[in-house]
């Protein structure tokens, strides 16, 4: 595994632990010589884990539509900044450079990018490892949602095959290394 895909959010969210676990994903990514693929932005989470990764000296690759470059005022410190045209681009410039998929606290859009890479995977689009860093208990209630979906057969059971949740950095890697 050489690159992650992170999705997460543009903002920080309203505790400590947000950060404080991107960070600790950045250690953990850095220390494996994995580099980080990302949505391109120094604000919010996307801007923590950018900055975490940079600082421990590991690759940042940021994707960013061109109409996003001034509202998520596009990273210009890391490795490389590759602007698209769209939010699908986006997504798929991603996808294809990414080994995995991990998903921080993060809104609608880390949601959709989360859902989207599943999907594909659930498809056989890719069959890249997908995970998700849970602190402070951050996705229990989509994780129920899902399980609920489970059981009203809407969601197939192999879902629980596809996704590795933890709410430890390196347990989380390490899990995912074994789905490669």
């Amino acid at each position: 595994m050489t690159k992650i895909c992170v999705f997460t959010g543009s903002k920080i969210g309203a505790r400590p632990d947000y950060q404080d676990a991107a960070r600790d994903l950045a250690r953990a990514m850095v220390t494996r010589n994995i580099g980080l693929v990302y949505g391109g932005g120094d604000i919010g989470l996307m801007g923590v884990i950018a900055d975490a990764v940079l600082a421990l000296g590991g690759e940042v690759i940021g994707v960013i539509p061109a109409m996003l470059m001034e509202r998520e005022l596009g990273h210009s410190g890391i490795s490389e900044l590759q602007i698209v045209d769209s939010m699908h681009a986006r997504k798929e410039r991603m996808a294809v450079q990414a080994d995995a998929f991990i998903a921080l606290p993060g809104g609608l859009g880390t949601l959709e990018e989360l859902f989207e890479v599943l999907t594909w995977f659930h498809l056989g689009i890719h069959k890249k490892p997908c995970g998700l860093l849970n602190p402070a208990g951050y996705f229990d209630h989509l994780m129920a949602f899902l399980s609920h979906g489970i059981k009203e057969q809407f969601i197939p059971s192999t879902f629980q095959d596809i996704l590795t949740i933890d709410d430890q950095p390196d347990r989380l890697i390490d899990r995912l290394l074994t789905r490669l």
